[in-house]
């Protein structure tokens, strides 16, 4: 048994089907399928259950997944440790990001990256917050930057910043005639969201103290970018992160928008790591960069200093 044969492992007990779990691995089918056996003849347990439609995974074969994954963490902690002894600020980085960020704010860190930290080789994957903290968990990422808290205790956090929400409804709705919206104005039966998954889902129904989605959320979309095309087509109102209005659509004839008067509606920021990763003077430079020029409709926490 070696390092990559727990690798298979994870990604078989991850993907529960070996085509995909080859592809993740870069290896062939028949190539892992027949390290998978020989694996379970030199433990002489069967960790995962087949037919010819499905693979199953079985009960001491999840056990030995887990510690795969346990082991896996460690090596790529050791081969960050050493990369940390060189030199901690150059070498392979892996950021990660959630989707209501990163079209904000990787942009900007990878054209500051390249030049406070020429000797970073800087890779970048957006996903949804529960995959990022697998990833970070099975070491396959070594920081990511969420709107939520630690999700494990095997993590650790920086926060960066405080990030207000800012609500986008059709021009000419009523909503325009207030003086200053509260959440308590908020029309929720209109509230458009995003579909399941996505933290900023879950913090727009918390900041409007919604019991359940209303019943516009039949409409679920994948990307701010889909709310705000829908608004602007009547369809309804939606919250949106102060930094997302960047993005140019602010101008559009269609819409409005303007800050909920509310002190609690806000999500922060934070720049998750596992504890054992040894490159902290790394991430420090990394919260820096995310931290300079935040723009004036957020509020920065990680400490900036020129």
């Amino acid at each position: 048994m070696n390092i990559r044969d727990l690798g298979y492992i994870r990604a078989l007990a991850r993907f529960g089907h070996f085509s995909r779990a080859a592809e993740a691995c870069h290896v062939s089918q028949p190539a892992l399928s027949g390290q998978i056996k020989k694996l379970e003849a030199e433990l002489g347990v069967i960790l995962f259950e087949r037919d010819s439609r499905s693979v199953r995974i079985t009960d001491i074969g999840q056990q030995i997944a887990n510690l795969a994954e346990d082991a896996l963490s460690v090596v790529e902690d050791i081969r960050s440790t050493a990369e940390a002894a060189r030199d901690p600020v150059s070498g392979r980085f892996r950021l990660g990001s959630i989707p209501t960020i990163s079209p904000y704010l990787m942009p900007h860190i990878l054209l500051k990256g390249r030049t406070a930290l020429p000797s970073l080789r800087l890779e970048f994957q957006e996903d949804i917050t529960e995959r990022l903290n697998g990833a970070l968990l099975d070491g396959e990422m070594d920081a990511a930057i969420l709107a939520t808290s630690a999700g494990s205790s095997k993590f650790d956090t920086i926060p960066l910043y405080d990030e207000p929400f800012w609500v986008i409804f059709p021009n000419g709705h009523s909503l325009h005639r207030l003086g200053g919206i509260t959440t308590k104005d908020l029309p929720v039966n209109e509230l458009l969201l995003l579909s399941e998954g996505h933290c900023f889902r879950d913090q727009t129904v918390d900041v409007c103290r919604l019991d359940g989605a209303p019943e516009k959320s039949a409409i679920r979309a994948s990307s701010l970018e889909t709310l705000i095309n829908m608004v602007a087509a009547g369809q309804g109102i939606t919250l949106i992160p102060a930094r997302a209005l960047s993005g140019g659509w602010a101008n559009h004839p269609d819409v409005k928008v303007e800050k909920l008067d509310d002190p609690n509606a806000y999500r922060r920021i934070y720049l998750t790591y596992r504890k054992t990763f040894p490159r902290r003077v790394l991430l420090e430079k990394i919260a820096h960069l995310i931290c300079t020029n935040l723009s004036s409709q957020v509020r920065p926490l990680f400490p900036v200093h020129s």
